[in-house]
């Protein structure tokens, strides 16, 4: 199998070919749609990104894990870092962000053994809904008369990090920020300026849009101690021009050049610090994002179901460690579908495990589920998120060289496991019985699977013996 993967955020193109003569085929890419030309100025570079290829004998498993240990050893900038349990605020309060709604949900959060606090769109400017406050990024006077001080300091004393939503490429009209520049925005003479979900795109092609950028992010991380932010971007470029520019098609690679500048700074500027990235769902996940972030927001869609299949197509390519999966509300609140608290938790754990319900509705009966699930993927983190990943039948196993972790669904039957030792044993960490290496592979697990709507389950096998 042969495979590429082109390490860009913006507008690109790929393009495959044989000649009519059945010479060889060719695949080229890079940054830039078809017919995007630019000038170089008299000593100026340009630097085009990395366009990987892999060729592969393993079929497109070998494939997949090939591309996991590359984008482990030569992308992520903390590969060895294990990914913190998250608690997302949005899907409880929505713009109703106050440091009492967010206080009880930490509370809570920490209680089912959290480790990162995420307070998410709601807490800037004057941003009760999606109309207005993108680009005043200065915490609402109103709803924190005393800054985010307080809140994270309270978060901290519950041994949880703190983290914040930011979406730095865009602005409302209807804001401070744009009143004060409209220029910085993306538009073009005597044309309407289009708002998509109420918003306009900040040109990250202007040095002095990345610089108030880097500003005002640095300030925000440096005063609050902010540990974690998730960069979001929810519309797509209208507009693209920049009037009085000699050369204005080059906003579609600078604008890109723009945000990596900001972002790769910004952690310059504080190492500790992560960055989740965002684009209305998945729309960034790529490896030009992932060499400057530590995980990618896949999809709005966190039906446990739908999951499923979204989960398989993104680890074709990236690593289970760079999937935020968040277990949410049942029903769940973009298809209305219902589900097992169980089944939730467990399609999440196949990924960097989040939570984005509303814990102020949970029963003391799903608190305490939930406090047991999240244990359990802490224990079984390090084989999920720095194993080897086999997609099975109805099933996702991960492999190192010690232990086997398996989170399967659907139907009761034997599930030939994969990358075992044939001459190996191992040991159900559950219930103490024995399987050889050779059964698992040729003949399966024997799935017995909970009788109740949307069935899963986590099995765990540690290696008894060598072979």
């Amino acid at each position: 199998v042969w495979s590429m993967v082109l390490a860009w955020s913006g507008s690109w193109r790929i393009t495959a070919q044989r000649d009519h003569t059945g010479g060889p085929f060719t695949v080229t890419g890079g940054a830039g749609h078809e017919g995007l030309a630019w000038r170089l100025r008299p000593g100026e570079q340009h630097r085009t990104p990395v366009f990987a290829g892999q060729f592969s004998t393993g079929g497109f498993g070998g494939t997949s894990r090939g591309w996991h240990a590359y984008v482990a050893g030569h992308v992520l900038p903390r590969p060895d870092e294990p990914r913190p349990v998250v608690y997302n605020s949005w899907e409880a309060t929505g713009w109703d962000v106050t440091p009492q709604g967010q206080r009880a949900l930490a509370e809570r959060a920490a209680g089912l053994g959290v480790e990162l606090f995420v307070v998410d769109d709601g807490w800037f400017g004057a941003r009760t809904s999606d109309r207005a406050g993108l680009g005043d990024w200065d915490p609402n006077p109103e709803r924190f008369p005393d800054g985010l001080g307080p809140l994270v300091k309270e978060i901290r004393a519950l041994g949880m990090r703190f983290g914040l939503w930011v979406e730095p490429e865009m602005t409302n009209a209807d804001s401070d920020l744009y009143r004060a520049h409209p220029d910085w925005v993306l538009h073009m003479p005597h044309r309407r300026r289009t708002e998509l979900r109420h918003q306009l795109v900040l040109d990250f092609s202007r040095p002095e849009v990345v610089e108030w950028a880097f500003g005002w992010l640095d300030r925000l991380v440096a005063a609050h101690g902010v540990d974690s932010l998730k960069w979001d971007m929810n519309r797509a470029f209208t507009e693209a021009g920049r009037p009085g520019s000699p050369d204005a098609e080059r906003l579609w690679t600078d604008h890109t050049r723009g945000v990596y500048a900001v972002i790769d700074r910004l952690r310059a500027a504080h190492p500790g610090l992560r960055v989740e990235g965002c684009a209305g769902g998945g729309g960034r996940a790529d490896l030009g994002m992932l060499a400057r972030t530590d995980q990618t927001w896949i999809s709005d869609n966190t039906d446990s179901t739908d999951r499923i299949a979204i989960q398989h197509g993104y680890s074709q390519i990236y690593p289970a460690r760079t999937m935020s999966a968040w277990a949410t509300d049942s029903p769940n609140p973009y298809t209305g579908r219902t589900a097992p608290l169980r089944h939730r938790f467990h399609i999440a754990m196949a990924g960097a495990l989040g939570i984005g319900g509303d814990l102020s509705r949970w029963s003391d009966a799903e608190l305490a589920e939930a406090r047991d699930l999240v244990a359990q993927y802490k224990e079984i983190r390090p084989v999920v998120q720095f194993g080897e990943q086999y997609r099975l039948d109805d099933a996702v196993q991960y492999l190192t060289d010690d232990r086997v972790v398996v989170i399967a669904w659907g139907r009761d039957r034997a599930l030939r496991l994969a990358g075992l030792s044939p001459a190996a044993r191992y040991t159900d960490e559950a219930t103490g019985t024995e399987h050889h290496g050779a059964a698992l592979l040729a003949h399966g697990l024997p799935l017995r699977l909970p009788k109740e709507d949307a069935p899963s389950a986590v099995v765990r096998f540690r290696r008894a013996t060598r072979g």
